[in-house]
């Protein structure tokens, strides 16, 4: 590496001196000099050449004095090295100078050897500071980068080398959760690009906001759609726990929006959410110029289909029976077997439910009505005629009935 100095001085011989001095380091591309005879020249200079990695200056110049032109230094983005060079006599201005941030000085008449070895250490001082530096615009353009998928805990670990992404990918057991908000395709064509653009930060900076509250990984915003595992990169043995608690906030929030946005006369439709746990290929699919991580497997798939069977069912969550399995004390409804498009067999569903809800009256009707529908007894109808009797808006409960009315049996319901 060439290092590039500036010399700034109004003695006439000290250029050609200097030239002398270090001709062979200047034949060799070790060092480039330039030169000005004042600090307003030097910071004519310095303008025209950025790349300059130390000045060497006098203090006592013409129009501006090496002090102002420290000063001046030290108030620029580089805060370029600075080497004060003065008389003994002048030692108040170089104590002055180096409270000021001069990194290093030396006395007049100047020893050559004296200052080859002061430019030698300050180079390499130069060389560390600067590498410091892109180190850390590195991490924290790598911070910037990470905070778009992980949360502040996981950045924090990431950022500083204590968690490990695996490039290659690597098979873990995750819970994974779509959402989806219902009819927004209709809702873009139906209002303009500021309310709609109002609309859509304020849902996903919530949304997000949630996910990073439970530590989970924001893999993909699709639109409005979002993809969110929990259990990856870092290991989280209650992963299916924070899955269901991040839904059921997820749900609360979405609830509350559309409520607020309903009152201004915009209907946006409910949030559908399913969640699914199992094992799948995570890492960083894209190579390392773009960071996408990201998970592929039969899981991912399935939580996917879990979000879309929420519009036949009428339900806003849709949970797998290996969420709930995993989950202690998982307070829900069964919602039935499944036939999932794409799957050889049935899947056990369940609506998670928040403790007053579960603790409703009417959950106790649905349960004691589902389970009548799974031993194949009679009076299931009845049972769900009375719930809906009860509670005209309990979708799922009214869903079996229709379905029971039109002739089916059983817990097995083939989802479109």
């Amino acid at each position: 590496m060439t290092a590039k100095i500036l010399v700034v001085d109004d003695e006439p011989d000290l250029e050609a001196l200097v030239v002398q001095k270090f001709r062979h380091k200047i034949r060799d591309g070790a060092v480039t000099f330039l030169f000005a005879h004042d600090g307003i020249e030097a910071l004519a200079v310095l303008d025209e050449n950025r790349d300059v990695d130390l000045v060497v200056t006098d203090i006592n110049m013409p129009r501006m004095d090496g002090l102002s032109l420290l000063a001046k230094l030290q108030e620029s983005e580089e805060k370029v090295s600075t080497i004060i060079v003065s008389a003994y006599g002048d030692m108040a201005n170089i104590r002055t100078a180096m409270n000021r941030g001069a990194f290093d000085f030396l006395m007049k008449p100047i020893d050559f050897a004296d200052l080859e070895t002061t430019i030698e250490r300050t180079v390499r001082h130069v060389a560390v500071s600067r590498e410091g530096r892109r180190r850390q615009s590195a991490a924290e353009r790598a911070h910037a980068s990470l905070s778009r998928y992980f949360s502040p805990n996981l950045v924090e670990q990431l950022a500083g080398g204590g968690l490990a992404i695996d490039l290659a990918g690597q098979r873990r057991e995750i819970a994974a959760i779509f959402t989806d908000i219902e009819g927004f395709t209709t809702l873009v064509e139906a209002f303009d690009t500021e309310v709609l653009t109002r609309l859509l930060n304020e849902y996903l900076e919530g949304m997000t906001d949630i996910v990073f509250q439970y530590d989970g990984t924001l893999a993909k915003i699709i639109g409005d759609a979002l993809h969110v595992l929990f259990g990856a990169p870092a290991d989280q043995p209650d992963h299916a726990a924070r899955a269901v608690a991040c839904a059921m906030k997820l749900d609360a929030f979405s609830e509350k929006l559309r409520a607020r946005w309903r009152a201004d006369g915009i209907m946006l439709g409910v949030t559908r959410i399913g969640v699914h746990a199992g094992p799948a290929i995570v890492g960083n699919f894209g190579g390392g110029r773009f960071f996408d991580y990201t998970a592929y497997g039969d899981t991912i798939n399935t939580a996917a289909r879990l979000e879309a069977v929420n519009k036949q069912l009428g339900t806003r969550i849709c949970v797998s029976q290996s969420i709930a399995e995993r989950v202690p004390d998982f307070r829900g409804r069964p919602v039935g077997d499944l036939m999932l498009r794409g799957k050889s067999g049935p899947l056990r569903a369940f609506e998670p439910l928040t403790p007053e809800s579960y603790n409703d009256p009417t959950t106790s009707l649905y349960l004691a009505a589902f389970a009548k529908l799974e031993a194949g007894e009679s009076g299931t109808i009845p049972a769900f005629a009375a719930i809906v009797g009860l509670r005209s808006e309990d979708c799922l409960a009214s869903f079996h009935l229709k379905r029971l009315l039109n002739g089916a049996s059983g817990t097995r319901i083939v989802m479109d």
